[in-house]
């Protein structure tokens, strides 16, 4: 399998970084090369929105993602890190990020270069939804909500419910969101949302919700029949717990602890950050 170096800060993780990361693995195994605080401040003369802990969390959750590096100093964005070529069979960017320098690296090293355009990275493929097997031996966790300015708050929640079993999750269709939150909401659609769930690897499957209120999912559980149902402190509503009681389905609830070392995080806190 080749070894694919994408290079970059990816401050504050989008969909469109996804996206490159989900193309570019397709080619091979991919490395991502982070720069660290100190060189993005060095290149762009001004420090990351998020502290590069917080990004490589990020980007260690992503499936499409085999091993984050984190590059520190100043360094020539046309060039590969010093030592890192030699690990390299494929150095993949996005179209506008290329430059005659990069091409001029990459051939100068014996490396492989291709260019991924925007119109490379439309959409937001997810798997079609397979309802799980009745004969699994793991417990089945289902968790529910908006994630709409995805953070790595979301990656922590997946994370810690991901270790009860298998984790489905359900995303709250648009129209219900605006139902619940006022207009202005949700930021982003629902099969944008969905795609960013679905690229952790903490879940198993994501799907959207098709029913109404804080018991939108209903549809969406009585396909999954999951054994637990796992919420954080904001989503703790008794609407989902009378209906846990009454369908035998364990009912859990978690504090809204971050990874250590990184800073709590919230969609609401961080529209228009």
């Amino acid at each position: 399998m080749k070894r694919v170096a994408i290079t970059g800060s990816f401050d504050d993780l989008r969909s469109q970084h996804v996206r490159l990361l989900e193309e570019a693995s397709k080619w091979g195994s991919v490395c991502v090369w982070l720069w660290s605080d100190d060189t993005v401040r060095a290149l762009e003369a001004h420090g990351p929105r998020f502290p590069e802990r917080e990004r490589s969390y990020m980007l260690e959750a992503i499936r499409f993602v085999h091993e984050v590096s984190l590059v520190t100093g100043p360094i020539d964005p046309d060039v590969l890190p010093a030592g890192r070529a030699g690990e390299t069979d494929l150095w993949v960017v996005h179209e506008a990020h290329d430059t005659w320098q990069k091409r001029a690296h990459a051939k100068s090293r014996g490396l492989e270069y291709r260019v991924l355009r925007e119109k490379d990275l439309r959409g937001f493929p997810v798997p079609p939804f397979c309802p799980p097997a009745g004969n699994s031996v793991r417990k089945r966790v289902v968790v529910t909500g908006c994630f709409d300015w995805f953070h790595s708050g979301h990656v922590r929640f997946f994370e810690e419910a991901s270790t009860l079993g298998d984790l489905f999750v359900v995303v709250g269709q648009d129209a219900n969101i605006r139902l619940l939150k006022g207009e202005g909401h949700p930021l982003a659609s629902q099969d944008e949302r969905r795609y960013m769930v679905n690229s952790v690897r903490f879940v198993t499957a994501a799907l959207v919700s098709t029913g109404q209120g804080w018991l939108d999912a209903e549809p969406e559980i009585a396909q999954i029949k999951p054994d637990i149902y796992v919420v954080n402190g904001d989503g703790d509503k008794p609407e989902k717990k009378e209906f846990c009681e009454a369908h035998g389905i364990r009912y859990v609830v978690l504090r809204r602890t971050p990874k250590e070392g990184l800073p709590k995080r919230s969609s609401t806190d961080l529209r228009g950050f």
